[in-house]
């Protein structure tokens, strides 16, 4: 753990200028609401529109020469190959990203408009993980995890130590969690700069891959649903080194249906007019379900992105 520490403290100089410190803003209508103060740590702001970009400058900026020249390879639905191919383009290292068919269009088309070269592969994201990897072998090329990475985690941390340094008494932080990157690099450095800090996982009940292999101790395949949060879909890779991490610094572990994800990404956009995609809706769905516990103590939610097709959005809030 203090390795990782030491690696997110690194990182926190190492992605500057490339990566934005993105505000923290109280959210006065969602304070008054609820009798607690609340924090939105705006990751939706950051490049690409993702947390994933600080993962991604961080392992482009540690690639030896030889990985450069090389180029790349890793597996996303989206918001991870997005931030890839974009660190990536600014040191001209070559990428290629392995994408389930189900993936959204309009996040493909950025991958591509970022210069990297996109696989389709049937399936969901594990199959997509697993045939990145494999090819990946095959070429002798490196492949890189979307979560399953320290020099990843690290740079997501990131969005922790921002945190830590803008709201330093904090009672807890409300973090979505797909393959458990973020809340590993966040958890662990909040937890080391304010130990009293909450590190609260959030589950869209329709896809609790890491929530599951929690309860069952081991990594486990857990049943996948379709959900508005399409960023946290999926398995977790065997061996995952998140999954100690999680089981180490999460403190609690709420689940959240379809219907409070799609209220509480309309009640954000009618209290702080912000646009954001399901994964940070999971995020607040799980904060708001909490608050009453919160009276008079202050919390924060990460908005971990906004990438979400507009018809979609309009849909998903018409509906809750």
């Amino acid at each position: 753990m203090d390795s990782l520490i030491r690696q997110i403290v690194d990182a926190h100089l190492g992605i500057r200028p490339q990566v934005r410190t993105t505000p923290l803003e109280l959210s006065a209508p969602l304070s008054l609401m609820n009798g607690c103060e609340v924090f939105l740590k705006c990751e939706h702001v950051q490049h690409t529109g993702s947390f994933k970009y600080r993962g991604a400058v961080n392992k482009v900026r540690l690639l030896s020469n030889e990985e450069r020249e090389n180029g790349v390879i890793t597996a996303s639905t989206g918001n991870h190959g997005q931030a890839l191919a974009l660190a990536a383009r600014a040191f001209g290292v070559p990428v290629t990203v392995f994408a389930p068919t189900t993936a959204a269009k309009v996040k493909l088309d950025a991958i591509r408009t970022f210069g990297a070269q996109v696989e389709l592969v049937e399936g969901g994201a594990l199959e997509a993980e697993k045939a990145a990897a494999e090819r990946a072998a095959a070429q002798n090329t490196l492949f890189i995890s979307p979560y399953n990475d320290l020099d990843i985690i690290a740079g997501q941390g990131t969005v922790g130590a921002e945190l830590a340094e803008q709201a330093p008494d904090l009672d807890a932080v409300f973090v979505a969690v797909g393959g458990g990157g973020l809340i590993s690099g966040v958890g662990s450095i909040v937890k080391k700069m304010s130990p009293k800090t909450q590190i609260i996982g959030c589950w869209p009940e329709n896809s609790p891959a890491m929530y599951a292999s929690l309860q069952a101790g081991e990594i486990v395949d857990a049943p996948e649903f379709d959900t508005l949060s399409d960023g946290t879909a999926g398995g977790i890779e065997p061996g995952s080194i998140t999954f100690p991490l999680c089981q180490q610094l999460i403190d609690r572990c709420v689940l959240v249906s379809e219907l409070e994800i799609r209220r509480a990404m309309r009640l954000l956009a009618d209290t702080d007019r912000w646009m954001v995609e399901g994964a940070a809706g999971v995020a607040l769905a799980a904060a708001l379900r909490l608050m009453p516990e919160f009276k008079g103590r202050r919390i924060a939610v990460v908005l971990c992105g906004r990438n979400i097709v507009l018809d979609k959005y309009l849909q998903a809030i018409s509906e809750a």
